[in-house]
């Protein structure tokens, strides 16, 4: 789930300058929007920033053990995933975790940490690396390797197996997030942003980026109206599918058909007009139905009627988040170079 339209912030690239901060609490600046966004977040919550020092952060991924569990981020320019310990100590994961050939140059939309480009601090880069991440029914790990242009999944001896990269025999051009439905099927995004020149790339093979299943080994694409389809999350039933777009702003919902297609898309809620920079990209849902959403100016926290119920501010734009902890009541936020934390009252979906 990246976000390569209105993105307003200033990127630290360097993976190997990865700092943890823990404890690092910052004011919480909630715009309440309705009164019920009180039953959710405490008077007295604080965001904490856990770590720092990514290229570009995303996908992150709650990981319970007997140990109390790890995060999981990719970091896309830096083309490895971190695992991070509750205390903010990073350690990379998997390395190459999106694309995996040796001419780096030639993938991945390009970008930059948006400074003065004609300063001494500016930096390019190309997103080569993974984007979301995923587990499936047996807890497996899963990857939508974006420059990469596949979903794969890395097996319990660490073996890697692509899953799906084709449609109809072409390529993908960068696969953005997926979600996995409780009868195991694979729900994903892709879009153009794995290819370098997007859109006009050379190597492009799919006319139209879409929203796809993966099911028995089959690839049918359910979507293929939306410009630049980002993030995904299921209802608490899994009867009720979200999908948001980068460049539009806008989350859509569809009813899930006893087969796993999709019905008509009706527009869940609209951010086209705020005026804060952003877009729709990562979302998640608590075990209330509410959808908690990376959009203009922070984090949205959405009722499932589409009330918006509160908007968090963050000091930087947000790329994506995911419950955690042993009782999935900690919000982890990614952004370009960091990673927040911020406890809840409600849990989240596991």
């Amino acid at each position: 789930t990246i976000a390569f339209f209105r993105i307003a912030a200033v990127l630290a690239f360097g993976a190997l300058c990865l700092q943890a901060g823990a404890g690092t609490a910052l004011p919480l600046k909630l715009e309440a929007r309705d009164p019920a966004v009180a039953e959710l977040l405490a008077a007295d919550a604080r965001l904490e920033r856990l770590a720092t020092g990514f290229g570009f952060a995303e996908g992150p991924l709650w990981i319970g053990d007997a140990k109390g569990g790890h995060l999981l981020v990719s970091d896309i320019p830096a083309n490895v995933v971190y695992k991070l310990d509750r205390d903010g100590k990073a350690s990379v994961f998997l390395e190459r975790s999106g694309y995996r050939g040796v001419d780096l140059w030639r993938v991945g939309m390009p970008f930059n940490n948006l400074r003065d480009a004609g300063g001494a601090g500016f930096e390019q880069f190309n997103l080569s690396g993974s984007n979301g991440l995923a587990r499936d029914r047996q807890g497996r790990l899963l990857i939508a390797t974006w420059a990469g242009r596949s979903i794969d999944r890395i097996e319990r001896d660490g073996r890697r197996t692509v899953l799906a990269d084709r449609f109809e025999g072409r390529r993908f051009s960068g696969t953005n997030d997926l979600v996995v439905r409780k009868d195991g099927s694979i729900y994903f995004t892709d879009m153009f942003g794995g290819l370098l020149k997007l859109d006009k790339d050379p190597t492009r093979e799919l006319e139209r980026a879409g929203v796809f299943m993966l099911r028995d080994g089959k690839v049918t694409r359910l979507v293929d109206d939306i410009a630049a389809p980002n993030g995904l999350a299921f209802s608490p039933d899994h009867r009720l599918l979200y999908v948001d777009g980068s460049d539009d702003r806008k989350v859509r919902r569809y009813e899930v058909r006893a087969d796993g297609t999709l019905g008509d898309a009706r527009v869940l809620i609209d951010l086209s007009a705020e005026p804060a920079p952003g877009i729709t990209d990562g979302m998640k849902v608590d075990t209330r139905g509410n959808l908690w959403l990376t959009g203009p100016g922070g984090v949205w926290i959405v009722a499932p009627d589409g009330r918006p119920l509160g908007v968090i501010a963050l000091p930087e734009a947000a790329t994506n988040l995911a419950f955690g902890d042993a009782d999935r009541r900690t919000l982890f936020i990614t952004s370009p170079t960091s990673v927040y934390t911020l406890r809840t009252r409600v849990a989240g979906l596991p």
